[in-house]
């Protein structure tokens, strides 16, 4: 379904001679280092550029929140969404610092935004099934959430974009990406499941036990990626896998958040694995389990703030340290151009 190339290594020596000659100690700029070769591989390796980046919020709600294992309603996504049109939530703020563009896009949320200016309209249904207790939607749902992805990338694509960073938003989603880092990981469900939104002790018993109940009854399904988010997923995450694979296929960077947007970022890899080399991890969430997914994906985060906050604000935070990985690449001089010799 997704046709995407693995990177191109023929020129990894002379990017890597490249940044190791600038003005500085081999190895002096640590992590930026390898964000610009990365960048290099990616964009091209005479002068990698960021273009017209975007931040893309994927929005839906959970049917597993009725059950309680939120602080917060499933009305909140909504409201939430409103927050965001209007230029009040940290995401706004943090966009407008960094400069960058965001948009907003109803994957399905419980009530219909349709008409409302500043949110797009790619609705799969009003919420998804209950995962414990039937699949989150059909097979056909995730093909068409799917493609609707792949058309806002290529709009954006076409738009001269080179960089979408991804975030999200919707009341009982780490449940979902819990049960999907379960299932791809092996690992058992008790470390997966973390806090969320703030949970109390009783709240994460609930929610812990929800989770192995919705693995225990789709577990002979959960045979490939596809059925994964057709038991387990959400409308946003499976909105996140599509752009994802859709901007890696138009050689594009990916710039992913926290414990939601990794989650799909792990089931994009199953799909495609040469998607991973595409993509830049913005933070390290303070939500349990995310540090396992760093270790499966064998990532290193550009941030580690304490954050769980989700919207992409991890991913938006860390586009300034992506850009001085492009910018030191582009203008540093090197020692020759400097005439120092060392």
């Amino acid at each position: 379904m997704f046709n995407i190339s693995p990177v191109n290594h023929e020129f990894d020596d002379e990017i890597q001679s490249k940044i190791d000659n600038k003005t500085k100690p081999m190895g002096a700029l640590g992590e930026l280092e390898n964000i610009a070769k990365q960048l290099a591989q990616v964009l091209g390796k005479d002068k990698p550029e960021i273009t017209n980046p975007k931040l893309l919020i994927f929005a839906a709600d959970h049917g597993i929140a009725a059950s309680g294992v939120s602080i917060a309603p499933s009305e909140v996504t909504t409201q939430m969404v409103m927050n965001f049109v209007a230029g009040g939530a940290a995401i706004n703020v943090f966009c407008r610092q960094v400069g960058l563009d965001m948009e907003v896009i109803d994957c399905g949320i419980l009530q219909s935004l349709e008409g409302v200016e500043g949110v797009i309209n790619q609705r799969l249904g009003a919420g998804t099934g209950a995962i414990h207790k039937q699949p989150a939607m059909t097979l056909g749902a995730v093909k068409q959430g799917m493609d609707m992805a792949c058309a806002r990338i290529e709009f954006h694509h076409q738009q001269g974009c080179n960089l979408i960073a991804l975030g999200e938003m919707g009341i009982g989603n780490t449940s979902s990406a819990a049960a999907i880092m379960a299932t791809i990981m092996g690992v058992s469900s008790a470390n997966c499941v973390g806090r969320g939104t703030g949970i109390d002790a009783a709240t994460l018993k609930r929610k812990q036990m929800l989770v192995e109940q919705a693995l225990h009854i789709h577990k002979a399904e959960l045979t490939d990626p596809y059925n994964i988010l057709a038991c387990l997923g959400g409308f946003e995450i499976v909105q996140m896998t599509g752009a994802m694979l859709a901007a890696a296929e138009r050689n594009m960077l990916i710039v992913v958040d926290g414990f939601i947007a990794t989650a799909a970022a792990m089931v994009a890899v199953q799909i495609n694995a040469n998607v991973r080399d595409y993509m830049i991890f913005g933070h390290q969430s303070d939500e349990r389990g995310h540090c396992m997914m760093m270790e499966h994906l064998q990532a290193r985060p550009l941030l580690n703030l304490g954050m769980r906050l989700g919207e992409g604000s991890g991913a938006v935070l860390a586009l300034p340290l992506i850009r001085a990985a492009a910018g030191f690449y582009n203008e540093m001089a090197s020692f020759s151009d400097a005439g120092i010799e060392i």
